[in-house]
């Protein structure tokens, strides 16, 4: 009588304990296996957790042992032995999502494993949790810089980081939609943030080039830091493609110029004396000059007086007759005889004509120019 009476208590006492299919329980381990997990629950009951439900990827679930305390999401309330029917993989799933939740709110990063890669980026894994990772949000050490912009060689770099851990941002989170997108630039941006500070606008530091492409080249420099010399700062002198003078692996002294928040630029030409600060001395307006054709745009001719001294010759000035096109009259690499028609030193812009008959005006005459030489829309020589 006295255990009957025990007995009623407790099934009194946990009557409305009893565990219900998406509850998290926690349970004591009895055995496990690689197959299988028990789990004793309150004492009261006994729960199994199997197969697909097992999800081991998590180091908590990896080397169970009895007497472990370990939690589970009930998936049936009793199955063909009346037992609790648990995963481990529900429980794990909620769990990172709660992770994920607490990381996006304190903005305090993460590690994820590359699984996949699409041209638009990566697939990476938080514990079961898949997350995308575009490509616009690698770090300069991951990002895939190729020469044109090739597609399939960008593919083949991406594909070449699978496997790989990186320490990431949360930057978009929706449960509900199943969408979880991350940055791997916000959390390099995170680190670099003291080491950045160092710097200062003005320092020459000196690095390798790690990409060089058709808008200028990147530096690695200092304690994993990156930099751009865009191709205007590159050299005085004007340049068509960057590789015809720049390969990575070329070690390059430049001056950080601009820092914006993780992005530092930098200037190679201002590390080197300027060509055009003493050319009034040597070049004068109406001295015939004798020039090579470096390129022929629709507005004029690009000529090199010498190596880093370029003129424009502007369409108007180059005596075509009417419906003659440019590229009938001169050809890339001709030298001809023009005469000088403006100067304009501090903006490095030479004006050339081949007409025989020049007024002379002074040195900076930025009207003469504008009209001239170099369209508004167009960049110096």
């Amino acid at each position: 009588m006295e255990n009957n009476a025990d007995f009623s208590k407790i099934l009194d006492r946990d009557t409305t304990a009893i565990p219900q299919v998406g509850d998290i329980v926690e349970g004591t381990v009895l055995s496990a296996s690689k197959a299988e997990v028990h789990l004793d629950i309150a004492g009261i009951m006994t729960g199994i957790v199997r197969g697909r439900e097992m999800y081991l990827e998590a180091k908590e679930y990896a080397s169970l042992k009895p007497g472990d305390k370990i939690e589970a999401t009930v998936i049936e309330t009793e199955n063909e032995n009346g037992e609790l029917e648990l995963s481990f993989r529900h429980a794990g799933q909620q769990k990172a999502w709660v992770n994920l939740k607490a990381a996006y709110a304190a903005n305090t990063p993460i590690t994820v494993r590359i699984s996949e890669a699409n041209r638009g980026g990566l697939i990476v894994n938080y514990l079961q949790i898949q997350a995308f990772l575009p490509v616009s949000q690698l770090s300069p050490e991951n990002y895939p810089r190729v020469a044109g912009g090739d597609k399939n060689k960008i593919l083949e770099k991406l594909k070449s980081l699978i496997g790989k851990e990186l320490e990431v941002k949360v930057i978009n989170l929706d449960k509900n939609e199943d969408k979880l997108i991350v940055s791997e630039k916000e959390a390099w941006q995170e680190r670099q943030k003291d080491v950045i500070s160092q710097y200062k606008v003005g320092m020459v530091v000196e690095g390798t080039i790690t990409a060089v492409t058709n808008f200028g080249v990147f530096v690695s420099f200092g304690e994993n830091l990156e930099g751009l010399i865009h191709i205007s700062e590159l050299a005085w002198q004007r340049i068509d493609d960057p590789s015809d003078l720049f390969h990575a692996g070329d070690t390059i002294k430049a001056e950080i110029i601009n820092i914006e928040g993780s992005k530092i630029f930098l200037s190679a030409k201002k590390l080197a004396e300027d060509p055009w600060k003493d050319i009034v001395k040597k070049y004068k307006i109406g001295a015939k000059v004798k020039g090579t054709i470096q390129k022929i745009n629709s507005f004029g001719l690009f000529v090199e007086l010498e190596k880093d001294i370029h003129g424009l010759a502007h369409v108007s000035q180059l005596g075509l007759a009417p419906e003659e096109k440019l590229e009938q009259k001169y050809k890339i690499g001709d030298t001809l005889e023009f005469t000088i028609m403006s100067i304009e030193p501090e903006e490095h812009r030479l004006g050339l004509t081949v007409k025989t008959e020049v007024k002379t005006k002074p040195a900076k005459t930025a009207a003469a120019v504008t009209e001239n030489t170099v369209p508004a829309d167009e960049p110096a020589a």
